[in-house]
Parts: C-alpha cells; structure tokens; sequence
C-alpha cells in the first residue's frame, strides 16, 4: 500500500472512562468525511460508575455510533430517544445546531457489572449540507447488508461497500464496514470500497506487506481503493473513508465547519445557552478552555 501511515490510539479521558482517540492526528486530519474516531473501551460499567454525557452540542456534522458490547440512551433536541445496542447504528446529524445526551439506561441501574465497547466516530458535511436541520437516524443491527463467505463476514453499516449498501441516509460518498475473520483470510479492497482507507484493528492483526498493524492502531491509505491486506485468524477491522473533501474542515470542541467565523458563532451561542434544548433536561457542559 502506497501512501500509508500508521496510527497509536491515544488514550483520553471524556470524563466517564478512557477513550483511545484515532483521529485526528497532526499528520492526517480526516479521512475521506471522517474527521473524528474514539474507540470506547472494552470498559467495565456498573454498579457505581456509569455512562453519562450530559446536554451538549454540535454543529457542521454526523455523529455515528456503532457498539458492540452495552447499550448507549441517546436523546437529542430533535426529541429523538433511542437505546443503541451491539450492531446498531445510531447517526445524529447536526446541521445548524443540535445538544443530545448519551447515558447508560436506567435498566444498568440495577448494581450490576456489564461491558461497553464501540465507537464514536464524527462526519464532516458538505458546506451546503453544513446548516440543515438536525435530524435523527437509527439502523438495527438486523437491517445491516452482511455478507459471509469461507469465515469472513462483511457488514456495511454506513455507506457502500463490496456491492452492499447501507439503509443509512448519508451525505457525501463514504463507506464504514465491519470485518471479521475466523481464519487467516487475504482481503483485497481495489473495486470494493472508494476513496481513502482507515483500517482499524480490534483483535487480531494485519499484514501490510512486511508490516503488521496489532489491535488499537490504525492504518490510513490515501491511494485510491487499492489495498490488499492479509488478516490473522480472529481479527476484527472496522473500514473507514470515502471520497475527501476539497475543501478544509475546522474543528473546536464539538463543533466543525469550513469556516473558522462559524465556530466562533457556535461558541458564543452555546456560552449564551441559544442552542435548542433535550426536552427535560436542563443539564450543561461548560464551553472548555482549548489551547
């Protein structure tokens, strides 16, 4: 693979457990749409420490989560509620402006122990996307294409890829695909996905040549859908990318627009409390102090 680099998660802390953060990087600031990946967990919840984001915003952005232990309660200003599990996709659009929560339901407050593991991961919009309404979508993990072929199986849970598109409204040319491999399996991607490639690894390994990518790093192609990576027995990958964006994105907290005036507007209106509302929730993160 031509143009690579290779990608540590780095660990953060979100204020209820670690995160280990792939992107950005200085390097490499999106890849294809994608311009923010945290990978949480595996952590264990319960009895006492919990999941619990309270109110905040966004604009200028999709946020997508995909679990595969634990359930996430997601509400946002929209008046969407929404419990996400294993293999659902959750993909709130921002648009113009939005505030939601994610929290552990109130069922895994019943002092018992049990693991969340998934991803947050953050879409960049066209710009004439960027001020739409927000709105709200939910894909069970039933409704997710899936391929299965000699211990391999592919799910397409945004975008298209390897023939199969996902139900998912999307708004630009992208793809997140979820691989596993029961046995040691040469995955050729030229033809089956476009644009640029982040792998990353959950369990298992991958070759890249000589190269071997271990589980918590990523790998990032620029070259255009031409990868051919071999996959140890019981390695799991999730496929990021799609087609870049000509134009720059900027990011401030949870905020991201091609214009730098544009999140200055966002974060005078969430200091000033102008953004919509969760219904009955009158929770509040303070604007942080970035440096």
């Amino acid at each position: 693979m031509n143009n690579k680099m290779r990608v540590n998660e780095r660990t953060r802390d979100i204020g209820n457990f670690l995160v280990g953060r792939l992107l950005p990087v200085a390097q490499k600031r999106q890849v294809g749409p994608f311009t923010f990946i945290d990978h949480m967990g595996p952590a264990q919840l319960g009895p006492t420490k919990l999941m619990g984001i309270d109110q905040h915003p966004h604009i200028g952005l999709s946020t997508l989560t995909y679990l595969f232990e634990g359930e996430i309660e997601h509400r946002d200003s929209t008046g969407s509620v929404q419990l996400i599990g294993p293999g659902d996709v959750g993909f709130m659009t921002a648009g113009k402006g939005v505030t939601h929560t994610e929290r552990s339901p109130v069922h895994w407050h019943d002092g018992k122990v049990r693991t969340m593991h998934g991803y947050q991961i953050w879409v960049a919009m066209p710009i004439e996307l960027e001020e739409i309404e927000p709105n709200f979508q939910f894909i069970p993990s039933n409704e997710i294409p899936k391929l299965e072929r000699d211990g391999l199986t592919i799910k397409v849970a945004a975008g298209s890829a390897f023939g199969m598109q996902s139900p998912l409204s999307v708004y630009s040319a992208l793809f997140m695909v979820d691989v596993f491999s029961k046995e040691k399996y040469t995955l050729n991607l030229k033809g089956e996905v476009k644009g640029e490639i982040a792998i990353v690894v959950l369990t298992g390994s991958v070759k890249d040549g000589d190269d071997v990518i271990e589980a918590g790093q990523m790998l990032i192609s620029k070259t255009e859908d031409e990868c051919t990576i071999e996959l140890a027995a019981d390695t799991q990958l999730l496929l990021f990318g799609g087609q870049a964006f000509d134009e720059e994105r900027f990011l401030h907290w949870n905020f991201v627009s091609h214009s730098k005036a544009r999140l200055e507007q966002a974060k005078d209106d969430w200091v000033n409390k102008r953004f919509p509302k969760v219904p009955g929730d009158d929770t509040y993160i303070p604007l942080p102090t970035i440096s």
